[in-house]
């Protein structure tokens, strides 16, 4: 890592730990979101951004990482630890068997099974009263006294959350996340050299759905509920658009995008309910003159600049 970056880095995450010493409450609790949900789009973007899977439907894995903790702390009397750990991995095991289903198809195809697959998932769980609660979800989840309060809470999901990107942006630099952006830009010319596209696809998917259960089990951590809209498809849809608001092709433009979103609802929802309108504003000025993202624009323009000043 070069000094500077490391220099911004530390600093960043100085500035992160000393929030819950100076924000309210309820900021805290704004800010453990934001940083869940940069986790989830970050997850989705491997799958969408860098192997060119269509993956529409990625919020399911979120709930289900979700519904596998709240369940096994409700029902098992799991300690916290083991919970956490429970709903990714059943979120994996539902992405590897989403994706040996969808993964020989491409593009649209892959996409409207994958949110039919998903939909089945969600009528399941919105419909099983007696495990999942139905539509009324689960509500008032035990936590350990260290996570029960918000800072407790913010400071589980900013450890987590760092480990996490720490971890996705190791496995996007590796050799399988450089062979798998080959794959997206041309499978018929990887699978012609040898690349084994439809594997690679299925690690791609299931690694984003596991990713994606461990934002659902912060969710737990830092709002002690999980409810069926959190994995319905409009929400997976949300998430898409935080992908492009921020840029689909940098690893750090879905956090960023996923930021703007959520504290463009907080906030000017405040002063009007019409903040979807704001926003659909905002995503058309960035589509037409930001075709990639926020962020795809200013590193485009701060490596244009250093080609110049060579």
């Amino acid at each position: 890592m070069k000094k500077r970056t490391f220099v911004a880095v530390s600093v960043a995450l100085l500035l992160l730990c000393a929030l819950p010493l100076f924000l309210p409450r309820f900021y805290v609790y704004v800010a453990s979101i934001v940083l869940l949900t940069g986790l989830l789009a970050t997850s989705l973007n491997l799958a969408i951004g860098y192997g060119g899977i269509y993956q529409f439907h990625h919020t399911v894995f979120y709930g289900v990482g979700a519904y596998g903790t709240a369940l096994m702390l409700t029902r098992a009397g799991a300690p916290a630890p083991v919970a956490m750990i429970a709903g990714p991995l059943a979120a994996a095991a539902l992405s590897l068997v989403m994706g040996l289903i969808c993964v020989r198809l491409s593009k649209l195809y892959f996409g409207m099974l994958q949110i039919s697959l998903g939909s089945l998932v969600w009528v399941v769980v919105y419909r099983w009263y007696s495990f999942t609660g139905g539509d009324d979800g689960i509500h008032g989840v035990p936590l350990p006294d260290p996570l029960a309060s918000a800072a407790g809470a913010y400071y589980c999901t900013l450890a987590v959350t760092v480990l996490c990107l720490f971890a996705l942006r190791r496995i996007a630099g590796s050799p399988f996340g450089k062979t798998l952006q080959g794959v997206r830009d041309n499978p018929v010319r990887s699978e012609a050299i040898g690349v084994d596209v439809t594997l690679h696809r299925l690690v791609a998917l299931v690694i984003a759905g596991f990713f994606g259960g461990v934002a659902g089990s912060l969710f737990i951590v830092v709002d002690g509920s999980a409810f069926p809209d959190m994995m319905f498809w409009t929400y997976s849809l949300e998430v898409l658009i935080m992908c492009l608001l921020g840029g689909m092709y940098t690893f750090w433009g879905p956090f960023v995008g996923s930021s703007t979103l959520v504290l463009l609802r907080v906030f000017v929802s405040v002063y009007t309910q019409y903040w979807g309108l704001i926003l659909g504003t905002i995503l058309s000025l960035v589509i037409i003159f930001l075709p990639d993202g926020l962020l795809g624009f200013l590193v485009r323009r701060f490596r244009g600049r250093e080609a110049d000043g060579a």
